[in-house]
C-alpha cells in the first residue's frame, strides 16, 4: 500500500464521518486508482455506493472484494444487503448464506436470511433465521420484533404474546410497536 491511497482512504474515513459521501466516494476513487488491491477501500467504496443509492456500483465493488478475499463475510453480508435493498432476494439469500457458513455467529446475517425468506414467501424457513440471529443478539428488538411478526402472520398469537413479554423486558419501544403492528394490547 503506498502512502498516497493510504492518505486518500483516511480522507475518505473523515468525510464519511461527517456524512459527506460523494466526497468520499471520490477519495476511495482515487485510493483505489494508486493502489486497486487495497481490500479496505474497495470494501468501503462498495459500502459508501450504497449509501449513495448506487446499487449496482456497490454490488461490482464488494464482489471485487470476494474475489481478493472470497471468506470476507462482512463484503458477503454487505453485497446481500445491497441484493435485498433492490429486491433481489434469491442472491441477496445466497450471498447472506455464505456469510454464515464462514461465520455461522454473524447475527445480522441470519437476520437477512429472514427477511429475505419471507420476501420469498418462506415463513416458517424465515421464523428460523430470525430466532437464530435473536439468540446471537439476544438485545435485538429488530430481531424479536421480527419474530412476534412472523408468529403472527403464521396465525399464532400465543407465541406473539410470549415474544412480547420477553421484548417488554428489554426494549418497550419494540414491544410498543410489535403490540400495534400485531393489533395486541400490551399489558402494564
Amino acid at each position: 500500500m503506498s502512502i498516497a491511497a493510504w492518505f486518500h482512504f483516511q480522507r475518505a474515513r473523515w468525510l464519511t464521518t461527517f456524512n459527506r459521501l460523494g466526497p468520499a466516494a471520490a477519495a476511495l476513487e482515487k485510493a483505489l486508482a494508486i493502489d486497486p488491491a487495497y481490500p479496505r477501500a474497495v470494501a468501503s467504496l462498495g459500502y459508501t455506493y450504497a449509501s449513495l443509492g448506487r446499487s449496482a456500483a456497490a454490488i461490482e465493488q464488494f464482489q471485487a472484494a470476494l474475489r481478493a478475499d472470497p471468506a470476507d463475510s462482512a463484503s458477503l453480508f454487505d453485497l446481500g444487503f445491497v441484493y435485498q435493498q433492490i429486491g433481489r432476494h434469491e442472491p441477496a439469500l445466497d450471498a447472506f448464506r455464505e456469510a454464515v457458513r464462514i461465520a455461522p455467529r454473524l447475527d445480522r446475517a441470519w437476520y437477512g436470511i429472514g427477511l429475505s425468506l419471507r420476501a420469498l414467501g418462506q415463513p416458517e424457513e424465515a421464523l428460523c433465521a430470525f430466532e437464530r440471529a435473536a439468540v446471537l443478539q439476544p438485545m435485538n428488538g429488530f430481531a424479536f420484533y421480527e419474530v412476534g411478526m412472523t408468529h403472527h402472520a403464521l396465525g399464532r398469537k400465543d407465541k406473539v404474546e410470549e415474544v412480547l413479554g420477553h421484548l417488554g423486558s428489554f426494549d418497550p419501544r419494540m414491544a410498543n410497536q410489535l403490540a400495534r403492528d400485531a393489533g395486541l394490547a400490551l399489558e402494564r
